[in-house]
C-alpha cells in the first residue's frame, strides 16, 4: 500500500478531503521524522514504538565484489510493533 492509497482510503472513511488528509499525514510523518532526529522515542498506543539504535562503527564486506568496507558509526531508525498489532496480523495471516 502506497501513501497516496493511504490518504485515499483515510479520506473516504473520515468525509475529509483527500488535500486535508494528505495535509494530516504530511504532519504526522513530519512530526515523528523530528522527534527521532532528536533521538526522542514516538510511542503511538495499540499500533507501536518508533526509535532510534545507536549503531558502532565496524567493517563489513560487500557482497558483491567482497572488498572490505568501513561502516561509521551511526543511528538507525527502530520500530517495535505494539502486541495488538502483532496479533492482529498473525491471526489475519494464519492458515485456517
Amino acid at each position: 500500500m502506497t501513501k497516496q492509497e493511504i490518504v485515499d482510503a483515510v479520506s473516504e472513511a473520515t468525509g475529509l478531503t483527500k488535500v486535508e488528509t494528505e495535509t494530516v499525514m504530511n504532519g504526522i510523518m513530519t512530526t515523528i521524522t523530528e522527534s527521532l532526529a532528536r533521538n526522542e522515542r514516538v510511542e503511538l498506543r495499540g499500533f507501536g514504538t518508533f526509535g532510534t539504535k545507536h549503531r558502532m562503527p565496524k567493517k563489513a564486506r560487500n557482497p558483491g565484489t567482497g572488498e572490505a568496507i568501513f561502516l561509521p558509526e551511526r543511528y538507525v531508525p527502530t520500530f517495535k510493533p505494539a502486541k495488538h498489532l502483532r496479533g492482529r496480523v498473525n491471526d489475519s495471516l494464519m492458515i485456517k
